[in-house]
């Protein structure tokens, strides 16, 4: 039978279940990325499996989000991280020299290899043909230990490409419109796979962007073929022998489906405050822009970076605006430094940053009070840049460029009138240097080398097993897609507590409602209340680690997303779902909920969790695996794998 792309790789890397969607499947991990924002914690939690060296073909840790260092705590997280990356086996980018998505893509991606990142926005390596996931730190942290990933078993979404893109329209202006057509949950529980003669007009570098923002679709990951412009862009960068070509086969079905023509794309922008709320950008002509961002994790190669610089060529930028350019690599610096391109920029009055995060984190650039910021990010979260109330706008590095001539949001079809279109290609050949990363050390060297870790590093803390009954207060009542930015904000006053979970703990929920974490300790064991969609977002664990440090042992939601809810299984948490959605409303802030006999029913593998509240009982859904249900019975992953020696034991002899 002839399969789709994705089908052939899940294959190909099955481990354990079939490829029924919804069904739990493990499969084979090839390589690993962290990041320090999650990796500190996902080291720390590697260590305490007592693994001697990472067992995946390949294993990259990168500093490129906690780079502001205000005081000792990002530096002595850095220094931790090269030290454990010495001693385990794991190639380390150090900062400065670029965001891991882009870095990645140009060192380490190989086509037709399964990659697990303690970051959403993983896909990213789709650009090269990767079926790349996001996870929580622990799934990742279990994978460099040699355990499979287990998932639920993905449909696969079809969307099939023809046509071209028109002059100033780009592939950001495509991913702003599968985001415009289905949501950011329209993709729950997909893989995104793109086909059709359109693919391959789009370059590696574009399918990273489509890849990248796949993951606020919700979707599990994104793929491309793997055909001559992947092949293109691998020897460009010296590793031509990595390629190797893949496609879906003729006549390859897909559980769904979607068609875009590339030909009949306009220039599109995401308003505040979520990636899916996108109209045309003619329709907000003349809004006046205080704030231009393009690079970080979204549109930071070459190719986006350099058409900023040509529209700006012998220009200047509105007076009243500031204009940011965050480079996704040193490499990219270095190429669009040879092309002139950082000479452009500068006599144009931008700002260039070093190759990382950076705003798109919140870590720095912050925009002012009201004012209006346009960024080739991939979120506007409310308060994820650092200002409350923001009014963040994502958009095209094109329109980007012309909204910082002329000082207001602006159609870049417009720039027509001034310029030929500069339709910029990435280079035959680029200039390379890998000077910035360590390489792993032999395993007898690596034995000798010291961890180094500083005092703001504690150790993973200890969490109780489930109890037979559970007797919660509603801690919180949260509304519809709730991300974990506003469970667990980032920025440079939270992030470097990421290795100090009762510290970074005082933040949860911060942004919503800022006495929930005294609340919470006050009333342990609690519960929160959450709408649809639940956790979408970041992959960042903290949004389930910390509220279980204050006590939090269930949320119940109209629907959770998938990385999310996975996390709050790690950590203890029971993820409920409401089985009729208007029970949500009859629930307020300050019930008492008490879940009789909770332990028993999940050793039973019960699906319907009845959960009492005053008088009244409403009905939930417990859909987790049977490999989840003893986690949860632990008190959380990383318990059950320290207690059942053997990955398939069960240590309480139940399911």
């Amino acid at each position: 039978m002839a399969k789709n792309l994705a089908t052939k790789i899940l294959e190909a890397h099955l481990v354990k279940g079939e490829l029924i969607p919804g069904t739990e499947i493990a499969i084979k991990i090839d390589q690993t990325l962290l990041q320090d924002a999650t990796g500190t914690m996902a080291m720390l939690e590697f260590m305490a499996m007592g693994v001697d060296r990472v067992k995946v073909e390949l294993a990259a840790q990168y500093i490129d989000h906690n780079l502001l260092q205000t005081d000792n705590k990002n530096a002595d997280d850095h220094i931790f991280l090269m030290t454990a990356a010495e001693r385990y086996g794991i190639h380390l980018s150090k900062p400065g020299n670029g965001v891991s998505h882009q870095v990645h893509l140009e060192r380490f991606g190989v086509p037709g290899k399964v990659m697990l990142g303690a970051d959403s926005h993983t896909p990213s390596a789709a650009g090269v043909s990767m079926l790349a996931i996001g996870a929580g730190g622990l799934d990742v942290a279990l994978a460099m230990a040699g355990h499979p990933f287990y998932l639920p078993c993905p449909k696969i979404w079809g969307i099939k490409l023809t046509g071209a893109l028109q002059p100033w329209v780009s592939a950001k202006d495509l991913i702003l419109e599968m985001l415009r057509r289905h949501s950011v949950k329209g993709g729950v529980g997909r893989i995104v796979e793109y086909y059709g003669d359109g693919v391959k007009t789009l370059s590696a570098t574009d399918r990273a962007v489509i890849g990248n923002m796949g993951a606020e679709l919700g979707a599990t990951t994104s793929i491309f073929p793997s055909d001559e412009r992947t092949k293109e862009f691998l020897e460009a960068q010296g590793r031509g022998e990595c390629w190797t070509p893949l496609e879906a086969d003729a006549g390859a079905l897909y559980d769904e489906y979607d068609e875009i023509d590339l030909s009949t794309l306009e220039p599109l922008i995401a308003k505040p405050t979520s990636p899916d709320n996108v109209v045309p950008v003619r329709e907000l002509a003349g809004l006046k822009v205080d704030q231009v961002l393009v690079g970080s994790s979204a549109n930071s190669a070459f190719r986006d970076l350099m058409s900023a610089c040509r529209i700006l060529e012998g220009r200047k930028v509105a007076p009243h605006l500031s204009f940011n350019v965050n480079p996704g690599s040193r490499q990219v610096i270095e190429n669009v430094a040879a092309e002139g391109g950082f000479l452009m920029l500068l006599q144009a009055g931008a700002q260039v940053h070093q190759p990382g995060c950076l705003g798109c984190i919140g870590m720095g650039q912050a925009p002012g009070t009201g004012h209006v910021s346009l960024r080739t990010f991939p979120r506007n979260f409310p308060g994820r840049s650092g200002t409350k109330g923001d009014q963040v706008y994502l958009c095209s590095p094109e329109t980007a460029a012309a909204a910082g001539i002329f000082g207001v949001v602006t159609d870049p079809r417009e720039l027509g009138r001034l310029m030929e279109y500069p339709n910029v290609q990435n280079p035959s050949k680029y200039l390379l240097d890998d000077s910035s990363i360590i390489f792993p050390l032999p395993a007898a060297e690596a034995e000798k080398v010291e961890i180094i870790t500083g005092p703001n590093i504690l150790p993973f803390p200890d969490f109780s097993e489930l109890p037979e009954n559970l007797s919660v207060e509603v801690i919180l009542k949260a509304g519809d897609n709730i991300s974990t930015d506003g469970i667990m904000p980032a920025g440079s006053k939270v992030l470097p507590f990421r290795s100090n979970i009762p510290a970074i703990s005082q933040f949860v929920f911060e942004q919503i409602d800022p006495g929930f974490a005294a609340r919470a300790m006050a009333n342990q064991p609690g519960a929160v209340i959450g709408g649809d969609n639940y956790g979408q977002g970041s992959s960042r664990e903290h949004a389930a680690l910390a509220p279980r440090y204050l006590g939090i042992r269930l949320k119940i939601a109209k629907s959770f997303a998938r990385i999310h809810k996975a996390n709050l299984v790690n950590f203890g948490i029971v993820p409920l779902v409401f089985k009729d959605p208007a029970d949500y409303d009859l629930l307020q802030q300050g019930d008492r909920l008490l879940v009789p006999h909770l332990r028993t029913m999940i050793v039973r593998g019960a699906t319907v969790i009845p959960v009492e509240v005053g008088e009244r009982t409403f009905l939930t859904i417990l859909d987790i695996s049977d490999r989840q249900r003893r986690e949860l019975l632990s008190g959380g992953t990383l318990n059950y794998v320290r207690t059942a020696g053997n990955w398939e034991e069960d240590p309480h002899g139940c399911l």
